[in-house]
């Protein structure tokens, strides 16, 4: 529940109590006394996603507000005119913005003061944001996932991330500005942050690194099309969360999760320059980034926020709908990229279920076999098959790496290791 007070003027007091005298429960008009004017103050509880449509009300009647108006987080609330009700219990109709998706959320005056708030750029959130960044870079380096998920913790991505969303849809441009700043400033810190802790790790203690090898960044090269979903999942439970009043730091490790990381990749990269991780975790970065603020930009429009005023709603219909139509084209193109990862993928699949096929249709007994792959951009190309048996014949290797061609049409080294209780053998085909 939310504690509401407005301090109205006096000769508004009759409006105020016409439109409530109708309600259910209690509410307390009060006087108030200054060296200025006198006012009235009106203190009322209600449900959460009460409060727009009661502000929305007073404004309907002309009542505005004198100096200030409060609105806070209520635990409980002790009288016999209120039935305790879970958040969202109250009910939405069909005239109310968003319908049923309504339900549960935040004013917008409480949405956009939480942007504004959450999307300044302030000392606080350089820190932390170059804080995370480096942490990140160590973390990626030292191969911890444990270290890694620290880090998106303290990143303070949330607020800029959802911020240009509110910005568009409650027509605040300044906000919009603010946010889409503040966005391109924490992914340029964050990649500069851990591209410079790299360099320095690089001077002393680590000189040379193979950042393909290391898993927690090779998870995150050549990204397929299902990390898109991710994306999208993180910007939407993002929105959601904060527009249903969720706690700021739980939330944003949501979107830190799909920022911080390949930021930090992307700064090991150049300080270790390796160029297929830099250009395949930069997209994942970019398709991040964009699939956030298109899922928060959907999410929070469908959850029913509008300007307060009928003038403003279609101006902010109006950006609304070319921001999200720019982000929509702009992911549709650099999604291909996550497409051709995909279709490789695929292939290589593909391959390793031939190779099972060849060893299947071979007379010899198979114990297990791995295939090795070369990371190139954007893919991931079979080179080399190993495959351990209990007995083969000498030219078994070469055999093998013919039918692995006939079968696949690609050329790979092949290794047949003979097995068995006292001793190992290794045959290789020809290169």
């Amino acid at each position: 529940m939310r504690l509401v007070q407005i301090r109205i003027a006096d000769n508004q007091r009759e409006a105020v109590e016409s439109t409530l005298q109708d309600r259910e429960g209690s509410y307390a008009l009060f006087a108030e006394r200054s060296e200025s004017e006198d006012a009235t103050v009106l203190s009322i509880p209600l449900e959460t996603d009460e409060v727009e449509t009661f502000l929305d009300g007073l404004r309907e009647v002309g009542v505005d507000y004198e100096g200030y108006a409060v609105v806070s987080d209520l635990e409980t609330v002790l009288s016999t005119d209120y039935e305790a009700t879970a958040p969202g219990d109250t009910e939405a109709t069909d005239e109310t913005p968003g319908g049923v998706w309504a339900r549960g959320r935040i004013s917008r005056e409480e949405l956009q003061s939480d942007a504004q708030e959450m999307a300044a750029i302030t000392p606080k959130y350089v820190f932390f944001t170059v804080v995370s960044a480096v942490v990140a870079g160590a973390g990626l380096l030292t191969n911890s996932g444990a270290v890694i998920v620290g880090s998106m913790v303290i990143a303070p991505l949330l607020g800029p991330a959802v911020g240009a969303s509110v910005g568009s849809i409650v027509n605040d441009d300044n906000l919009f500005r603010t946010s889409v700043l503040a966005q391109v400033l924490g992914v340029v810190l964050a990649i500069a942050s851990a591209g410079i802790f790299a360099f320095a790790t690089k001077l002393t203690i680590m000189p040379s690194v193979n950042l393909v090898a290391i898993d927690e960044i090779a998870s995150r090269i050549n990204p397929g099309a299902l990390s898109l979903v991710i994306a999208l999942g993180s910007g939407a439970a993002g929105a959601f969360s904060i527009s249903a009043g969720a706690s700021a730091p739980l939330v944003g490790v949501m979107i830190a999760a799909a920022l911080i990381p390949p930021a930090a990749a992307v700064g090991l990269s150049l300080a270790y320059w390796n160029e297929i991780v830099f250009f395949s975790v930069s997209v994942l970065l970019v398709v991040n980034v964009l699939s956030i603020n298109i899922a928060s930009l959907g999410v929070l429009w469908i959850r029913g926020y509008r300007p307060t005023h009928w003038y403003d709603q279609r101006i902010a219909k109006r950006a609304t709908v070319q921001r999200f139509g720019t982000l929509f084209l702009v992911l549709l193109v650099v999604s291909g990229f996550l497409v051709s990862t995909s279709l490789n993928i695929r292939e290589n699949t593909q391959f390793e279920s031939s190779v099972d096929s060849v060893l299947t249709d071979s007379d010899v007994t198979v114990i297990s076999k791995n295939v090795r792959h070369e990371t190139v951009l954007f893919g991931r190309d079979p080179v080399s098959v190993t495959v351990y048996v209990a007995s083969a014949t000498d030219g078994f290797a070469n055999q093998l790496q013919q039918r692995i061609k006939r079968r696949t049409d690609t050329h790979v080294s092949v290794t047949v290791i003979n097995e068995s209780a006292d001793t190992a053998t290794k045959i290789r085909s020809p290169k």
